[in-house]
């Protein structure tokens, strides 16, 4: 995710201080470096977070199937932070009625999931397209 997100020019990943993954020499490796050159932010609590991001003027966009909007629908081409969820659990309630919009990833397979990596790139990479063809 840091390395796609690098890649992607974006700008922080906030992750939980409990429970999230560990940003450690593995960490890095497996991103190329990327980790050293984005901001990377552990929060007690995520909800604080969110609230933080949209005060400061950042739409939330949670990446869910639980919603009839595809990635494709929603505005990304201004600041916003996109949340993922967990492989096991996905985003929880608090955080997806947080949320400003949701976007769901067109599922063309029987398979109706992606592994958490793969996900977020197909969201940054989304915003990426909209903001040059804007």
């Amino acid at each position: 995710i840091a390395r796609s997100l690098e890649c992607a020019g974006g700008h922080g990943i906030i992750v939980p201080a409990k429970g999230g993954a560990a940003i450690n020499a593995d960490a890095v490796k497996a991103s190329a470096g990327a980790l050293m050159r984005i901001d990377t932010c552990k929060v007690p609590n995520l909800r604080v977070a969110a609230y933080y991001l949209q005060q400061s003027g950042f739409k939330l966009i949670a990446a869910t199937e639980k919603t009839d909007n595809l990635i494709y629908d929603v505005d990304m081409t201004g600041p916003c932070a996109i949340i993922m969820g967990s492989e096991g659990k996905g985003i929880s309630q608090i955080m997806l009625d947080l949320a400003d919009e949701k976007a769901a990833i067109p599922m063309a397979g029987e398979i109706t999931s992606l592994n958490v990596s793969v996900a977020s790139s197909i969201l940054m990479y989304e915003a990426v397209r909209q903001r040059i063809t804007k």
